[in-house]
Parts: C-alpha cells; structure tokens; sequence
C-alpha cells in the first residue's frame, strides 16, 4: 500500500458521506479524483489488499443474529473447508490463525434462531465441529493505517 492507499482505507472508515457523489467528495478531501479513488479501491480488492468494502450492519439491532465461530481445520482441507464456509452469504469474513481453532469466521443472520441452522450447516457439509462464540460485550475498534 502506497500512502494514498492508506490515506484512502483511513478516510472510509469513517463512512461515506451523504450526497450525490461520495466518492467525489472524499477523493477531493485526499487531493485526487473520484475515478481514481474508485480505481485505487477496486485495485486494492483485486490484489487482495482489501478482503472486502460495503457496509457494516448491526444485525442484532436490526433483530437478527451474530456471532463468531471457529473451526479446527487440517492444513490439507483448509482451502476446502473454507470454500463450504464462505459459499454461506451468512458468512461476514473468514480468516486463518496460527493456532489449533485455526479457522475463525462471523455469521450474521435475519433471526437468532437461524445462526445454529447455519452453523449446522457447515458442519454437516464439511464433516468438522463448530466451536460457537456468541458475543458477551461489544467493542468498537478502529485501524488507523500511517501514511
């Protein structure tokens, strides 16, 4: 990442602002335009930079379902599993951690009810437990990226 790319990931985690052209807007906040804005982000999801960009919703408030799961996952089977995983618009995010519940992902669903549904899910399809971590406190953590 190149500073503008940082400077670029920083500014939109803020949200965007409400109007005609919020791309325009904040690319003339950072001294671009907002084609190259737009290239720069497209380009940064491309290279896998970026794993994702859209919105953020709280599901809970919204009366649905969230929680955080795990998988302990054999290194031959990790790409396998986590396309079963990921084939699951449920699924926020997966990633893999350095530990033995070496597969971690989010599920957020319409109702409460459907995260088990979900969750069973993957397990019956992949034939490997889920470890359920439902969230106790939330936290609202920002990256902030130096320039």
């Amino acid at each position: 990442m190149d500073a503008l790319d940082r400077a670029i990931v920083n500014e939109l985690q803020g949200g965007l602002p409400i109007c005609d052209r919020p791309f325009a807007e904040i690319a003339e906040r950072l001294g671009t335009d907002e084609h190259y804005l737009i290239e720069r982000l497209k380009a940064m999801l491309e290279e896998r930079l970026l794993t994702r960009f859209g919105p953020m919703f709280d599901a809970e408030r919204l009366g649905g379902g969230v929680t955080l799961a795990a998988m302990s996952i054999p290194e031959s089977d990790l790409d396998q599993v986590a396309e079963r995983v990921n084939a699951h618009p449920e699924v926020a995010h997966n990633y893999v951690r350095d530990h033995h519940w070496n597969m971690w992902f989010v599920v957020a669903t319409e109702t409460p009810e459907q995260i088990g549904e979900v969750l069973d899910a993957i397990e019956s399809e992949t034939g490997y437990p889920v470890l359920n971590l439902p969230k106790e406190e939330e936290f609202f953590i920002g990256l902030r990226l130096e320039a």
